[in-house]
């Protein structure tokens, strides 16, 4: 009898050592980690360094190029994920699906610094899922050397379509944001559910093809800086970047208008680190955080404070805090129905593979 009372004691200490490594990081000497996935040239990697020095949380931090990309990967279940960064159409979709956590706010307290304006949006109306770490516009990046100015004077979307340009120009590799464009270029809304509109999308990207260099995502930065393309179309974060590297290279907003995005940090519904997630959401919510990683990106923050102690450089600069005026005619992505993703997806799949 005595030999199981110590038999049964050693177990329950045995599962109290264990439970004890698995959710307090730092007390057994093996490390916690997460894994976050974001996009590319998202972030500071300074601050993924503090905090894992900071909370003895180590993490695992990879990219991708699009919301599409990011989602067939999650749910494929190829990889696994704690921290994703998706923007505001797919965050509703993933919300519609069951894939994300509701957050326990108590964990990020840091949440007081997000502006009002940036809560309670439509693609996350209750403020249950998400914490928003930034916003910003797609715009025309192009070269100074090779462009004419007559041919940007107007700051149309049309700059995609001239022919003059024929080889040079660089397009979005993602469905959404490129029927966006030419919906724009129709003058009809990038959330239309008219397959009319979206067949004439179609047609306009199909005469564009001809002229198109490549379709790309992150490889922009590459093409871009190097020369090899004189246009393309982007996101205002990164065209920033591409001109604070290349003097040469300018941006705008189309006048026609454009996709106006907000991206947010969320926890998927399959983390088993939930708790550890919240607090690097907590973290990169820190004033002096969300300072940093602004300064690094070069995107619109929606956290009060750190907007107040950015450079007026960057805090007054209108690609990146555009005037209301050009927001006015900006549109934000909702999460289309099934029967119009299916139509976007069939007709892009017959655009990329036609000769």
């Amino acid at each position: 009898m005595k030999k199981k009372i110590i038999s049964l004691l050693l177990t329950a200490l045995l599962v109290f050592a264990l439970a004890s490594c698995n959710n307090t990081p730092g007390n057994s000497g093996e490390a916690q980690s997460i894994n976050v996935y974001n996009w590319g040239e998202y972030i500071d990697q300074s601050v993924l360094d503090d905090f894992e020095a900071e909370t003895g949380i180590k993490v695992n931090y990879t990219t991708y190029a699009s919301n599409e990309e990011m989602y067939s990967k999650i749910v494929s279940g190829a990889a696994s994920y704690d921290v994703i960064i998706p923007s505001e159409y797919m965050i509703s979709k993933m919300i519609s699906e069951d894939l994300l956590a509701e957050l326990n706010f108590d964990n990020i307290p840091n949440y007081k610094y997000i502006g009002e304006e940036y809560r309670g949006l439509s693609y996350d109306p209750d403020e249950k899922y998400s914490v928003p770490y930034t916003w910003g516009t797609v715009v025309i990046v192009y070269n100074t050397k090779y462009v004419d100015e007559e041919d940007v004077k107007d700051q149309s979307i049309n700059l995609l379509w001239n022919e003059k340009y024929a080889g040079n120009i660089l397009m979005f590799d993602n469905p959404r944001d490129a029927f966006a464009l030419a919906h724009i270029k129709l003058g009809n809304s990038m959330n239309t559910t008219n397959p009319e509109h979206w067949y004439a999308a179609a047609e306009e990207l199909k005469k564009q093809k001809d002229i198109v260099q490549a379709y790309v995502m992150d490889q922009v930065f590459d093409k871009m800086l190097n020369e090899e393309a004189y246009i393309a179309a982007y996101y205002a974060g990164d065209a920033m970047t591409m001109m604070d590297e290349n003097e040469d290279i300018a941006a705008y907003v189309p006048v026609e208008g454009a996709n106006m995005f907000f991206d947010s940090m969320c926890v998927l519904k399959s983390s088993q680190n939930k708790e550890a997630a919240e607090k690097f959401i907590n973290f990169m919510c820190e004033t002096d955080i969300a300072v940093r990683n602004a300064e690094t990106v070069w995107y619109a923050i929606p956290h009060t404070a750190a907007f107040e102690a950015l450079d007026p450089e960057q805090s007054e600069d209108p690609l990146v805090y555009p005037p209301q005026e050009i927001k006015d005619k900006c549109e934000v992505f909702i999460n289309l129905n099934e029967e119009t993703l299916i139509l976007q997806s069939e007709l892009w799949i017959n655009l990329k593979t036609q000769y």
